[in-house]
Order: C-alpha cells, then sequence, then structure tokens
C-alpha cells in the first residue's frame, strides 16, 4: 500500500534529478567548447596599457611607421596582454617634451631621436649621430654587440628610461636649400633648422642652426623663417613637401651618417611586466628597428626620382663646406667630450668600434662597392646634378 502511494512520487523525483543531470553536463560541455573569451569574458581586456608619445606628426610615413609598427608587434605577439596605443606630437605632450613625459610617467613609451635632449643629457647626442660617424650598419653593430646599448642604458638609468634602438634611416640627405651654395663663404648668416651636435657644428661653421619640430618644417621654409633644413632623406621630405619650398637638394649627409632613432621605456612600467611581456617589448623594439632601415632604402630610391622629375636641383656639396664642416667637427666633439665625463667613456668605446669596423669594411663594404662601380653603368641621376661647387 505504501509503494503504491509513494511509486509515482518517486519516479518524479528520480525524473527531475535525471533532467538535472543531463542539464548540468549540457551546462559543462557547452562551457568547455565555448571559445574561452566567451566563458571568461575578462581575458578580452588587455592586463596592462600603455600610451606611446612620439616626437613625429601622427601617421608621418617613415620615421612615424616605427613607433606603430612597435606597438603592432607588441598588441599581436602579447595577444592583447599589453595594449600599446600611440598619439603623434602634441596629442598629449609637445614633441620635445616625450623625453620628460616617459621620464615621470605620464607615458610609458617614447619614440624621437637622443639627440632632442642633448640640453638635458649632453652625451645622447651619440646615439643618434654623430658628424662624419658611423653608418647604420655600424651604429646596429656598436649598439647591439659593441657595448653601445649599455652605454646609453646607463646614460639614461638615472631618468628612470630604458632605451632601445628605434630604427635608422641610413645616410642621410645633407638637406634642402633656398639658395645654391658655392662654397664656404655662403653658409654665412644661413638660417637652418639642423639639430644635434650637428648644429653645434653648423653654428661654427658660419651658420646658425634653429631647432625646428618636425611638423613645423615645411612652414618655416615657406615663411621665410629658416633658409635651410635637414629632414630625412627623399621619401620622408617629398612626404612633407620640401620640395616645394626649396629649390636645391645637397649630399651627403655628413651631419646623419646613420641615424638612429629610440623607443624610450618607462622603466617602472617595465619592471611591472612579466618576463614574457618583457621579452616582447625588447624584440618588438628590435623588429621595429630594423624594419624602419628596409623601408627607407627601398623608398628612398623611387622618391629620389619623383623628386627629380619634379624639378628638384640635386647638388654634391662643395669640398670645402665639407672640409670646413669636418675641422668644426673635430672641435665640437673636443669641446663635448672635455665637458662631460660620460661624454668621454661613450666616445672611447663609440671611436674604438669605429676605428675597427672602418678597417674591415675598407676591405669588405668599400672595396666591393669600388669593384662594383668598375664593372656596372653608372646610375647617377646626371640630368639635375651638378659637379661639387658649381
Amino acid at each position: 500500500m505504501f509503494e503504491r502511494r509513494f511509486l509515482p512520487v518517486v519516479v518524479i523525483l528520480l525524473m527531475a534529478a535525471l533532467v538535472l543531470v543531463v542539464g548540468l553536463w549540457a551546462v559543462d560541455s557547452s562551457d568547455q567548447t565555448r571559445p574561452l573569451s566567451v566563458v571568461n569574458s575578462s581575458i578580452d581586456e588587455p592586463d596592462y596599457r600603455w600610451k606611446l608619445v612620439t616626437t613625429w606628426p601622427k601617421n608621418l610615413p617613415g620615421l612615424g611607421a616605427a613607433p606603430e609598427n612597435f606597438a603592432r608587434y607588441v598588441n599581436e605577439m602579447s595577444n592583447g596582454r599589453l595594449e600599446v596605443r600611440v598619439f603623434g606630437a602634441g596629442e598629449i605632450v609637445p614633441a620635445f617634451e616625450v623625453f620628460d613625459a616617459v621620464s615621470q610617467g605620464a607615458a610609458e613609451v617614447g619614440h624621437g631621436a637622443s639627440y632632442y635632449w642633448k640640453g638635458k643629457i649632453p652625451a645622447a647626442v651619440f646615439f643618434t649621430a654623430v658628424p662624419f660617424g658611423m653608418t647604420a650598419q655600424e651604429m646596429n653593430g656598436w649598439l647591439h654587440y659593441g657595448g653601445g646599448l649599455e652605454l646609453w642604458q646607463e646614460l639614461y638609468a638615472p631618468f628612470g628610461v630604458i632605451p632601445f634602438a628605434g630604427g635608422s634611416t641610413g645616410v642621410q640627405m645633407a638637406g634642402w636649400f633656398n639658395r645654391e651654395l658655392r662654397s664656404a663663404k655662403d653658409l654665412s648668416g644661413l638660417k637652418m633648422r639642423i639639430p644635434g651636435l650637428a648644429g653645434e657644428v653648423f653654428d661654427a661653421a658660419g651658420g646658425t642652426a634653429v631647432r625646428i619640430a618636425g611638423g613645423e618644417v615645411y612652414t618655416s621654409m615657406q615663411t621665410g623663417v629658416i633658409d635651410a633644413v635637414e629632414w630625412v632623406g627623399p621619401y620622408n621630405d617629398r612626404t612633407l613637401g620640401l620640395n616645394e619650398v626649396a629649390e636645391f637638394y645637397y649630399y651627403p649627409g655628413w651631419h646623419e651618417p646613420g641615424a638612429m632613432l629610440e623607443f624610450t621605456v618607462n622603466a617602472a612600467a617595465f619592471q611591472e611586466l612579466p618576463p614574457d611581456l618583457q621579452a616582447i617589448v625588447r624584440y618588438a623594439a628590435r623588429a621595429a628597428n630594423q624594419n624602419m632601415l628596409d623601408e627607407f632604402t627601398a623608398r628612398n630610391n623611387e622618391s629620389l626620382q619623383q623628386l627629380l622629375a619634379a624639378g628638384t636641383q640635386l647638388r654634391h656639396l662643395p669640398e670645402d663646406v665639407l672640409n670646413l664642416l669636418y675641422e668644426k667637427s673635430v672641435e665640437a666633439m673636443m669641446n663635448l667630450r672635455t665637458s662631460d665625463a660620460m661624454a668621454e667613456e661613450i666616445a672611447v668605446s663609440y671611436e674604438a668600434f669605429s676605428k675597427n669596423v672602418r678597417a674591415y669594411h675598407e676591405i669588405s663594404e668599400r672595396a666591393y662597392l669600388n669593384a662594383r662601380d668598375k664593372v656596372l653603368p653608372p646610375v647617377m641621376q646626371e640630368a639635375s646634378q651638378a659637379e661639387p661647387g658649381r
């Protein structure tokens, strides 16, 4: 009697239990097959968000591509755990305040050129360019295998900043001039946008060096604030339209034979990262560094042809101009070394590496180029080029 009365209840309870078990199994199975980002929505959120400020106008090709590439590399390699957002000059801080912004933690990363900070850190000029110094290939060798990067890190350590090589343009052009240079006398009174140690050299040679951010060089030439400007080379110069405000385009780039840019990282922010993300930052910087040189090597060629076709007058600097600039470069370097202990230490390392690499390049790079020039027809664009000093 008892069994009859409660049998339906027992059956109902058993069925309910079965439904519950099946339901739980279905939920568990669904969670396991669902994408992880759906199961735990917090995984979509980056663990770290960094701001990257630059000394360049936003979306500037060439120079401005390096920080964009760095941010993309970091985002991709970290699978979104470290998000880097790029801000151009003036969006958060002005161009010449990038180093301070990183040092003070207003931004975690910066991209620019070390010689912009020579007023604060005189020896910083070594890590962008030394007049008549090493090429991009040689600079990369010194930095990564010759002790240069360690000296650079030591130089920036008091400011809480870690530097990384941030791209090179290769040998630059000497610049754009609104009048022809026939001799060293023509430098007298010439106002030129030219930064770094080369600016001091230009002053000593009779000209006037003017400090102007990249976003202002076009209007400065257009309005007569300056008479000449060095920027980079055909690719970036054409992008800024410098051929529209100056007729004469001079070479060689005595002042920046292998201009090296930099990524600056706030040391405290870097130390907060786990080891794998620290490695990603290092390798992203290294990749962006090489990518810039590759791009300029490829794009300068076509850009030069376009400039010449548009009427640019290509000129070699007169020999007496180069001789004077070299003489003043030696003096400027001696003044720097005697006035700054860290500059002296870096100079010893820089010059020792330069001497050794030049000796090898005499029988490798230079010997090969000389041999190639003897067997291949000339390729220089003679149509818009005059002889040196003419």
